[in-house]
């Protein structure tokens, strides 16, 4: 595969992307999705662990920490995330490349666990990728927002701002991993947390803390988490993000 897969615009926007570090609020973030990470590998080892698209290794991070793996390595494209991975001393880190967002510089099979959190949303060619990291891994975490709602459309400019190209629901994630030789073994659907809508609200929004704002965060977490028990339909609809642990298989869709 050649390097010139990656528009030049999402490269350049990607390799300035960590040059401004807000290290608070990617740590907060990091946080849940080591955990949701943790819940959908729960019972299980893996010896070796690979992140592709690491970005600033928050995630890393917070799982080294936890012990979560004898032996963890990553590959980033933007020259700014993986400068900070390795400013991060990462206890258990063998290795952290630069790579092209398609290409791993590693042989078949070479990984117990592939790990890709929020990061299909900013693939361009995301079954590329994927066959790619199905040949060098042999097991995959994947978590992506839930973007997708009705009149989607309308808001590209909204989501282009985070760089999110593609939209999931959990549905559309299984029909693509599923149509790409993936089997679900575990999945998680999860609503955003009072912490992180406290900190994007009031300190990255700079709303007003008022009792009032405070009260609508925590009101809205309350009903979110008691319609999603009442189904699984809900569950999946009401969603902020959805994990999915796969284990490849030697299947390929069958077309026509």
């Amino acid at each position: 595969m050649s390097k010139k897969i990656i528009s030049n615009n999402v490269k350049t926007a990607y390799d300035e992307f960590y040059k401004t570090h807000d290290e608070d609020w990617r740590m907060l973030g990091a946080k849940y999705k080591a955990q949701h990470i943790v819940d959908v590998c729960k019972g299980k080892q893996f010896n070796k662990v690979l992140e592709v698209g690491a970005g600033d290794g928050s995630i890393l991070k917070i799982l080294s920490d936890h012990d979560f793996a004898p032996e963890l390595y990553a590959v980033e494209i933007s020259d700014s995330g993986v400068a900070h991975i390795k400013g991060r001393n990462i206890k258990n880190l063998v290795s952290v490349q630069e790579f092209d967002g398609y290409k791993l510089p590693f042989e078949d099979d070479s990984f117990d666990l592939i790990i890709l959190s929020h990061v299909l949303e900013h693939v361009e060619h995301e079954r590329l990728l994927l066959r790619e990291i199905k040949r060098v891994g042999k097991n995959v975490v994947i978590e992506v927002p839930i973007d997708y709602k009705t009149n989607v459309d309308k808001r590209i400019k909204h989501f282009l701002a985070y760089g999110h190209i593609n939209v999931y629901t959990p549905t559309s994630l299984r029909y693509l991993l599923q149509t790409e030789g993936f089997e679900i073994r575990k999945d998680l659907n999860s609503i955003i947390s009072p912490e992180v809508t406290r900190f994007n609200t009031f300190i990255n929004q700079k709303k007003p803390e008022t009792f009032v704002n405070k009260f609508k965060i925590l009101a809205t977490f309350a009903a979110k988490n008691t319609l999603i028990e009442l189904s699984n339909k809900l569950k999946e609809r009401l969603a902020n993000a959805y994990t999915v642990l796969c284990t490849k298989t030697n299947r390929q869709a069958d077309i026509f």
